[in-house]
């Protein structure tokens, strides 16, 4: 019987043994990219998919981001706008009953949403915020457009909660409806729960004492906020979600990063390239899905984490990370030349002196310079002017080189550092 402070026994796992249920589970997902999946078949044209069971191998395939999914899908439509490849290939059902609905992120990108039972797998993240089975969720996540809505509602569902489909706006019809509806709690952004609770104080009205827990996600929880919400009552949680992938993590009641959902598998990878860091360094969030209807492999988010040592004080042994730490797209122009990530990455992997490197652009806009910090153990002569000289091979720009002690650099996971004026 499962232990009622869990969602299911896969969150109890050993590592040893998820990790082998993960890896074994891999190369099929692969196979099913390959050939149901157009984008896939030539992204992995020549990948042997049942040699992808470790998570070295897994390394060794190309990331795809965010950028280039968008990318993809208004090539395939522009190629054949008379054809319904409106997710540029990526998908493996067709419209019809295995794909019941599809949704716009801004890009646009389109998003299908598969018949599965909890598609998006949100009600592990739903249960540990503290909602269970027989409870009313008043649901603040947009049901037009975007998938917010229908995620967390298919999650409640999962769960076995009733939701009320409240959405966006009208706040003081929120508020009636919370106080005549008495929900169990709330599904939404965080600002938007704060505004309800405030119109409700300025009406001069109470929240009910059964709307005490709240699931949010969508956008920044600062603690600030979480002291205010609860200051009135409302124990507010976190998860880290995307339109494309569904679940990536989520906060438990311990509050000490968030664990990772059991249907994905997790890389921290060097902004810019698909090279997976050491744990605890900060760096780009990729992930692949094990959703056959949809299966994103090496899926770049763009946001950037990093892994936590150790297991959750709850009890659930997945991996950690320590929520979002802002974008990992760092590319910026200078001198009408733009200077990506990538770039300063293949400079760092021509010197193996070289453990980390961070390129910062100073001064004003017009009359900015490079400075690039590299870590190095033992700095040889003429190491500098080497490696400046690589600079300008690669980025066709001038830059200082500076030479740091190992560690020394931040570990926020910048590659490239903005630090120009722009008043």
């Amino acid at each position: 019987m499962n232990d009622l402070s869990f969602y299911d026994q896969q969150e109890t796992r050993t590592a040893a043994g998820r990790e082998a249920d993960l890896m074994a589970a891999l190369p099929a997902q692969i196979a099913n990219a390959q050939a149901n999946s157009s984008a896939f078949a030539s992204i992995l044209k020549d990948i042997d998919a049942s040699q992808v069971n470790t998570r070295g191998a897994l390394a060794a395939l190309p990331v795809t981001r965010k950028h280039e999914l968008l990318e993809l899908q208004e090539a395939a439509r522009a190629a054949n706008p008379h054809q319904k490849n409106v997710f540029g290939g990526f998908n493996t059902q067709p419209f019809g009953a295995a794909m019941p609905r599809v949704f716009a992120s801004p890009g646009p990108i389109y998003e299908p949403e598969g018949k599965a039972r909890d598609y998006w797998r949100m009600a592990r993240a739903i249960y540990a915020s503290g909602f269970r089975s027989g409870e009313l969720i008043h649901n603040c996540f947009s049901y037009h457009f975007v998938p917010a809505g229908s995620m967390m509602e298919s999650g409640a569902h999962a769960v076995g909660c009733t939701v009320f489909p409240g959405g966006t706006g009208q706040t003081e019809q929120q508020v009636q409806a919370i106080q005549h509806l008495q929900p169990s709690g709330y599904i939404g952004t965080p600002s938007f729960l704060k505004i309800i609770v405030e119109k409700a104080e300025e009406l001069g009205q109470s929240l009910p004492t059964s709307f005490n827990k709240a699931m949010l996600g969508g956008e920044a929880f600062p603690p600030s906020l979480r002291d205010w919400l609860l200051a009135r009552g409302i124990a507010g949680y976190q998860c880290y979600a995307t339109a494309d992938l569904g679940l990536i993590a989520y906060e438990t009641a311990a509050r000490a990063g968030l664990v990772l959902d059991e249907g994905v598998i997790l890389e921290i990878v060097r902004p810019g390239t698909g090279d997976p860091v050491p744990e605890g360094e900060v760096g780009e969030v990729v992930v692949t899905s094990l959703n056959p209807d949809y299966p994103l492999i090496r899926f770049g988010t763009g946001d950037l984490s990093a892994v936590l040592v150790g297991n959750c004080p709850t009890g659930r042994t997945n991996t950690r990370i320590k929520g979002w730490m802002g974008r990992a797209d760092q590319t910026t122009k200078m001198r009408g030349m733009f200077v990506h990530p990538g770039q300063v990455d293949s400079v760092a992997k021509r010197f193996s002196e070289i453990k980390r490197a961070r390129l910062i652009v100073s001064g004003e806009m017009a009359n900015d310079q490079m400075l690039l910090k590299v870590e190095v153990a033992e700095p040889q002569n003429g190491l500098a002017e080497r490696i400046g000289m690589t600079v300008r091979e690669v980025t066709k720009l001038r830059a200082d080189i500076e030479l740091c002690a190992v560690g020394s650099l931040p570990n926020d996971g910048k590659v490239i550092e903005d630090a120009r004026s722009y008043q």
